[in-house]
């Protein structure tokens, strides 16, 4: 049985005439009056009474042609969804978001789904770059925005780096810090300093710039993967928080010498060699855009 049978049959059904049938089929009257009987054959039963040129349905019929009607309606959907998913328009994506990239796009990002795609099954996932990794392998989720400089490196993901942005020292613009013009490693010292989990990349590049007491474990008193908790914090007490700048721009960047003059790389991960959904390039295309306002696009 096929649908291409169901769909003769569907056809005669409505005309009642074979020779009508098959010029809307655009088939010989042979070609039909076998479609017909080899269904007939396969479901052990007539579906027409032939009354004379005239065509009708039996009751084993009437049953067969409900659910045909049914079956070309689902054959129907699904090729219209195929072509919507093709398109991106339609499916399901998880989506995987390190804090910095998660406080500057899921919020946009679900905006902009909601009102352009409404079709779409999208589920943003926050968390450490370790936690997201391996949901990523375990394919629980679909794609990673997140600093690439936390990822260690790995055969089996591929990773580009699609932005660039500062990170800095903040605080509350009435800190007594933001008064000064300048702030070394030691000022800091006197107050709480608070950041999400940062790379041993950053920490070298601390090191480098204010000596070994800059170290993550001195420097740091405050640790949260949840970056807005920490903007929140900074603007309500005296925490300095160390992100990136994009996170916090209600917060005062500190001047500190020498200048931090440090980056997160925001990476795209993907696991290598496996077919991307649809879906995905429209995602990217998305951030991509949403993140050129006001950051050096990396080439």
């Amino acid at each position: 049985m096929t649908l291409t049978q169901l769909k003769h049959m569907v056809e005669l059904a409505k005309t009642g005439s074979f020779v009508k049938s098959a010029e809307n089929l655009f088939l010989t009257q042979p070609a039909l009056t076998r479609s017909i009987q080899s269904l007939e054959e396969e479901l052990g039963g007539k579906l027409f009474d032939r009354q004379g040129r005239h065509s009708a349905l039996t009751v084993l019929g009437e049953e067969i042609f409900d659910r045909a009607q049914v079956m070309l309606d689902l054959a129907k959907e699904l090729k219209s969804t195929n072509k919507s998913f093709t398109k991106g328009l339609t499916g399901k994506l998880r989506i995987g978001m390190g804090s910095g990239p998660g406080a500057i796009l899921m919020t946009p990002l679900l905006q902009h789904i909601a009102i352009n795609y409404p079709h779409l099954h999208i589920e943003v996932v926050r968390g450490t770059t370790d936690m997201l990794v391996e949901s990523l392998r375990s394919r629980k989720l679909d794609a990673l925005v997140i600093d690439s400089r936390s990822l260690k490196p790995a055969i089996d993901l591929k990773s580009e780096i699609i932005y660039e942005t500062p990170g800095a020292f903040m605080c509350r613009p009435d800190h007594p810090l933001a008064q000064m013009k300048k702030v070394s490693i030691k000022d800091l010292e006197k107050y709480p300093v608070a950041s999400t989990p940062l790379s041993d990349e950053v920490e070298r590049i601390l090191i480098d710039r204010y000596g070994v007491n800059a170290n993550l474990e001195k420097l740091i008193n405050i640790k949260c993967s949840e970056i807005s908790s920490l903007v929140d914090i900074a603007n309500k007490s005296d925490v300095v928080l160390l992100a990136i700048r994009r996170a916090a721009i209600n917060l005062h960047e500190l001047k500190i010498t020498p200048n931090l003059n440090a980056t997160a790389r925001f990476g795209f991960v993907t696991i290598a060699n496996r077919s991307d959904p649809p879906l995905l390039k429209h995602i990217r295309v998305f951030i991509e855009s949403n993140l050129a306002d006001g950051i050096a696009k990396v080439t």
